[in-house]
């Protein structure tokens, strides 16, 4: 082959990213520690460190087998020289539509504690870089998780309750008072500005991450680009295509909001509905149309449908934005919880759930496992506190277990606004100014365009709108496609969907793509000692009819 030709050969990376946010972030970080701690108890950490830095220079006895590996042994070989990219359909840039969106909700804090975080050298790596920058001023102290906040009443309660062997009471963590400090939230700024310090770590801020919106993925022998019909993902975008060995699928819900059209029946399904928004699709918060009438001198009202935390965000937020009033529907009670799930499926070390799920047979049981811990919406207590101030000022008219059935748009002189019916019905409601959906994202891998070729080509089953991957979060164990977060649930628990399955999902990835570039290293180093053997074969076959001398076979070795 020329050397021009060579010169014009699509570039094949070894790693793509699709998705942008801290499951990617994680990953790719992840693939370039040397020594990774955070998955470790403090003195697992300490007995990694020490290996990684004397375990060449010291013979090491296997506990199992009673086994001494003597000293100058080879270590297995790291991914720290991966050729990484991430793809983001709407940033550049690490976080970027995380940022945007809790920049436009304007939160203050994050839900998660402390131990949730990004980086894989160390599981304390949040809280140390907040007191490295002297910032531990940012850090809010979550109440009624250790023991010492829990009421004497709440205790007394627990001690006395009946309940089976696997229900939440049984399950209940106590946190020990030595892990007080890991129980604060983090605020938003300083959850940033570590992403982009891990980033910045790693190498991994300088052209890694392209604003591109991938439309496909294949993956198979590439004429003109693999070598001995080596298969190869082939990631279309709307940039053109690009070639790589490995693929990691870290979308998040993945999926596009939909807004339930049943109360729009005066709208067809395919047309866009005014004043009515997904909060997930927010530029600006409120709308352009309620700052004119607020600023006006007009009087507002907002319509928030949802029960989580970013409805009550959304509510709060209006308020405090200068909206006259906010009616809230949920369509079942209110629930607070501190977390999106139980301690006992994220707490820092005894994740007594997670154990279960991961003991369960099947998929259908880890599945319902899932649906169980993580159930509907929740607030937490500090934004329930928020929500009871702006009802008691009467601000915010809360309605639980209601739900919309029918919106009509009516336009007058003033503009138009949107009249609604609720069952059970509601006296006296006001037009509505503007409807917000925070009712979060169906996830259905079946209706995701960029797989639906790989869904052909290399089907797996699927259980409840998500994949039926290996345990090393892997499509197939024929292909290196790689998924985590909330299409990784089945595998992750039902924490995957947050921060503390960010981690855990980039530990099980990165051993797995190691372990896949070394056995291609292996086979090349095979294939080039069977390419010497066959050549000395055919020296030999030439010398034995006469066709060539035997000093040709003399080949050292």
């Amino acid at each position: 082959m020329s050397d021009t030709s060579r010169q014009t050969l699509p570039h094949i990376h070894d790693v793509i990213i699709i998705g942008a946010g801290p499951c990617g972030l994680a990953v790719a970080a992840r693939l370039r520690e040397k020594a990774p701690g955070a998955i470790f108890t403090d003195e697992e950490h300490r007995r990694h460190r020490f290996l990684h830095r004397y375990g060449r220079s010291m013979p090491l006895k296997q506990v199992r087998n009673g086994r001494v590996t003597c000293c100058g042994r080879q270590t297995p070989s790291n991914t720290q020289d991966l050729d990484i990219v991430a793809l983001d359909a709407t940033h550049n840039d690490w976080c970027g539509r995380w940022n945007k969106l809790f920049k436009c909700y304007n939160i203050e804090h994050l839900r998660s504690p402390m131990f949730w975080h990004v980086s894989p050298a160390d599981r304390d790596a949040l809280l140390g870089y907040a007191y490295s920058q002297s910032r531990e001023n940012e850090l809010l102290e979550i109440h009624h998780c250790v023991g010492k906040e829990v009421s004497k009443h709440m205790r007394k309660r627990t001690r006395t309750q009946k309940c089976s062997a696997h229900s939440a009471c049984n399950a209940r963590v106590e946190i020990n008072e030595r892990d007080r400090i890991d129980y604060f939230n983090p605020s938003q700024a300083l959850f940033s500005d570590h992403c982009r310090s891990v980033a910045s770590r790693y190498h991994l801020c300088n052209g890694v991450v392209k604003k591109e919106s991938v439309q496909d993925i294949k993956f198979d022998a590439v004429q003109g680009v693999s070598v001995n019909d080596e298969p190869l993902f082939t990631v279309t975008t709307d940039q053109g295509p690009q070639y790589t060995r490995t693929v990691v699928l870290s979308v998040g819900p993945a999926n596009q909001p939909s807004i339930p059209r049943h109360a729009f029946r005066a709208f067809s399904a395919s047309a866009p509905l005014p004043q009515v928004c997904h909060s997930t699709q927010i530029e600006t918060f409120p709308d352009p149309i309620v700052r004119t009438r607020i600023a006006l001198g007009q009087r507002t009202n907002v319509l928030v449908i949802g029960g989580g935390l970013t409805s009550a965000q959304l509510s709060d937020l209006a308020i405090r934005k200068g909206v006259s009033k906010v009616w809230h529907l949920m369509r079942s009670p209110i629930a607070i919880k501190t977390f999106d799930v139980e301690l006992s499926w994220m707490s820092k070390y005894r994740n007594l759930e997670q154990a279960y799920f991961y003991s369960a047979d099947t998929d259908e049981e880890r599945l319902q496992m899932v649906k169980a811990a993580r159930g509907g919406g929740s607030i937490p207590p500090r934004y329930h506190k928020k929500l009871k101030e702006h009802i008691s000022r009467g601000r915010l008219e809360l309605r639980t277990e209601t739900k919309l059935v029918d919106a009509q748009l009516v336009t007058t002189e003033a503009g138009s606004r949107w009249k609604v019916e609720t069952e059970p019905a509601i006296e006296d409601m006001p037009s509505f100014d503007f409807i917000y959906f925070a009712t979060g994202i169906e996830t259905d891998v079946a209706s995701l365009p960029y797989l639906r070729t790989m869904r052909e080509t290399h089907p797996i089953d699927e259980m409840g709108g998500l994949p039926c991957l290996t345990e090393q979060l892997k499509w197939r164990d024929d292909v290196p496609l790689f998924v985590t977060g909330r299409l990784a649930s089945l595998r992750l628990g039902a924490a995957g969907p947050n921060l503390g399955g960010a981690r855990t999902g980039a530990e099980r990835i990165a051993l797995a793509i190691q372990e896949h570039f070394e056995e291609r290293q292996n086979e090349d180093e095979a294939s080039e000692g069977s390419a010497v053997g066959d050549r000395n074969e055919n020296e030999w076959e030439r010398f034995v009819l006469g066709r060539g001398s035997k000093y040709s076979c003399l080949v050292e070795h």
